[in-house]
């Protein structure tokens, strides 16, 4: 296709790729919508770069970190886009994957147009995305390595919820303390629970994908803590390993629980006047604790073809059920208590 314009980038494309994020991101104030969508399309398409298997882990590396660079304003390598648009897009199945990929000279071009602070802004947050794609392609082995690696311990899972996620709580509350003033309250409080938020998010992702995520060689779930359930990596590839690995997975949930309480404190604390940030903020909530609660039901979790994973028509159910409910924090607390107590009633 030609030279996309800004309006097309942020607009169908940001739609084609982002999925619910999109849904999400319509609801945003006008202000936060331009940085916060060109955000996300640079690291989805850094993202692809990372989890493109034909192309060899040490040039997916090298054309990653060059990203990386080119997005800070460096412009060494100029032949950086053509790059990926050869290497990288032309083995895309999905058709607007590959549209971004061939469209990262004008979203480049988008990132030089916002104002200094937004442009600081989304070279920090794809920077540091960028950094939690580095630490899978040196952590982990070869897709097709037929090995498994693991995280090290507790503390390594953490790190990389940090990296992958909970950087972009930060992010977001600092967007919405820019452009929407007497949203955000106590910035620093904010900031840490926005950091929870989303570590949140990320382990309900880690532990419903443990199973796809084992067969291209990634385990998630700490060595250490596996250990003490007498179980390996590779282990986690058999038939009864669902059941073995189910004490863990409840471990991990009730960690998850926790990082959620901060994330429903993070919505609420949102003057209630503000309703599209609140609701921008309160869908991942209630779809996260969905998931999990279908997670702690599922006897097979760890068997990518049962995947604990919300239909689309469930998204949309819970969207239209939370607009009555998006300005009442007494509500809102009796539903997060609801669903807690359902999956402690299986977790303990």
């Amino acid at each position: 296709m030609g030279n996309p314009s800004r309006a097309y980038l942020l607009g169908p494309l940001l739609k084609g790729v982002s999925r619910s994020f999109y849904l999400t991101l319509r609801v945003l104030p006008a202000g936060m919508r331009d940085p916060v969508g060109l955000a996300y399309l640079l690291a989805r398409a850094a993202d692809t770069i990372a989890d493109t298997s034909l192309i060899p882990p040490p040039r997916r590396l090298e054309l990653l970190l060059s990203l990386r660079d080119r997005v800070n304003g460096a412009s060494a390598d100029a032949t950086l886009v053509d790059s990926i648009a050869m290497e990288v897009a032309a083995r895309q199945e999905q058709s607007d994957e590959r549209v971004l990929l061939e469209s990262l000279g004008p979203a480049l071009a988008v990132l030089s147009q916002l104002d200094a602070s937004d442009q600081q802004a989304v070279r920090q947050i794809v920077s540091t995305l960028t950094e939690g794609m580095e630490f899978d392609l040196r952590t982990f082995p070869d897709e097709h390595a037929g090995r498994i690696g693991a995280l090290r311990d507790a503390q390594a899972l953490d790190h990389y919820t940090y990296l992958v996620a909970g950087c972009v709580g930060e992010f977001w509350t600092r967007m919405a303390a820019a452009h929407m003033p007497g949203t955000i309250g106590d910035v620093e409080t904010m900031l840490g629970r926005g950091v929870r938020f989303g570590k949140a998010l990320q382990m309900t992702n880690v532990l419903r994908d443990c199973g796809k995520d084992l067969r291209i060689g990634r385990c998630y779930l700490p060595a250490a803590m596996l250990e003490r359930e007498g179980l390996r990596p590779q282990e986690l590839l058999r038939p009864d390993a669902s059941g073995r690995a189910r004490p863990l997975m409840f471990e991990l949930v009730r960690f998850t629980l926790e990082h959620f309480e901060q994330a429903l404190a993070y919505t609420l604390a949102i003057p209630a006047r503000f309703v599209r940030l609140r609701l921008a903020c309160l869908w991942p909530v209630l779809i996260g604790m969905e998931t999990l609660k279908r997670l702690v039901r599922n006897d097979h979790w760890l068997d990518p073809a049962t995947a604990s994973r919300l239909p689309r028509s469930g998204v949309y159910r819970i969207l239209a059920g939370s607009l009555p409910a998006v300005l009442s924090n007494r509500l809102l607390r009796l539903w997060f208590a609801r669903q807690k107590r359902d999956i402690a009633a299986i977790i303990g």
